[in-house]
């Protein structure tokens, strides 16, 4: 019924100008999160301030809470014009445009600051205008924190507690590498089957930020927490080509801009939602455990080596933002 249902309002999307009859211009906003989460609480900062730039001659009409599909079907829908703009993890985007793998890098990222500070900078601009060639212009990042190691079975201090343990990560084939490079089994699983998944045994674990493994409940099973923080994968506020293009410039001013100011508000909400998703899990009896990091990261490293071999293009960038 969901299906149908996005397919409905993508027909009805797809059927209309991108204008009002009284010459306001909309850009229909599809993302995956539901409407508590801080990523549509950063969203809606972004709609207002549009409206008001611009106002009200630019509209914004939001669709959370996977309606228009997955993150893979609206940036599809975004490339053929049906939808203007999206937020995506940068995980999903990569599969579209390759030098979004780099984000996905494990301990690439020194510490919060050093990756604000490589985001917001020229690199992270420099990584945002590659899509435009696949029509799909990114405006900024957003916060999603940083993804650690969750189990059920047993606790992960060190690395060698990954061994034989099967932990669900995205399709995604950084983060399959990683965990086996670790000593682990990655078990590509999609998100919406892991609960049953965790519960049944059929696999030991997963890996999240804070918001997400409480959002989920995951933490009702998974009573073991380990901030390795092994990657930092953003967020990356999405807009097609086909939208933008049909903009004037003052348009794309306020488009940017609105873009820009979201991404300050959303990391106010993202780190309120971190501690209020840790006190949720530590007072659910979830044990959190500090690990070593510099273990994992060094035995990371073979992912990174392996990853330059097979795109030798994108050396300059890392190193540019490891030296940063």
């Amino acid at each position: 019924m969901k299906h149908k249902l996005s397919f409905i309002i993508i027909l009805f999307l797809s059927m209309f100008s991108c204008k009002n009859n009284d010459g306001t211009k909309v850009l229909y906003f599809g993302h995956n999160s539901p409407q508590t989460h801080p990523v549509h609480k950063g969203v809606l900062e972004f709609k207002k301030v549009l409206e008001e730039k611009s106002n009200g001659s630019l509209s914004v009409k939001i669709f959370p809470d996977a309606q228009l599909g997955s993150e893979r079907e609206v940036l599809e829908l975004l490339q053929i014009g049906s939808v203007a703009a999206t937020k995506v993890s940068a995980a999903t985007l990569s599969n579209f445009v390759p030098e979004y793998h780099i984000l996905g890098i494990p301990y690439l990222f020194r510490d919060e600051a050093h990756r604000f500070d490589v985001l917001e900078g020229p690199i992270g601009k420099s990584i945002l205008e590659k899509g435009s060639k696949f029509w799909l212009r990114g405006l900024c990042f957003y916060d999603a924190g940083s993804r650690s190691f969750y189990t059920s079975t047993k606790a992960i201090r060190t690395p060698d507690d990954l061994e034989r343990l099967k932990i669900r990560v995205m399709n995604n084939q950084m983060a399959i590498n990683m965990v086996n490079a670790m000593g682990g089994s990655a078990t590509p699983l999609a998100y919406g089957e892991l609960y049953t998944a965790i519960q049944q045994g059929v696999v030991d674990g997963a890996e999240n930020n804070p918001p997400s493994f409480v959002s989920s409940n995951h933490y009702e099973i998974s009573k073991y927490y380990t901030l390795d923080e092994h990657s930092a994968v953003p967020d990356v506020l999405i807009i097609g080509t086909k939208y933008w293009d049909k903009l004037s410039d003052q348009e794309k001013n306020w488009v940017q801009e609105a873009a820009n100011k979201s991404a300050q508000a959303q990391k106010v909400f993202w780190k309120a939602s971190v501690e209020k998703s840790m006190k949720i899990a530590k007072d659910a009896g979830v044990e959190i455990i500090i690990p070593d990091k510099s273990l994992f990261a060094e035995k990371s490293k073979s992912v990174i080596k392996e990853f330059i071999e097979e795109h030798p293009e994108m050396e300059t960038t890392i190193n540019q933002i490891k030296n940063k």
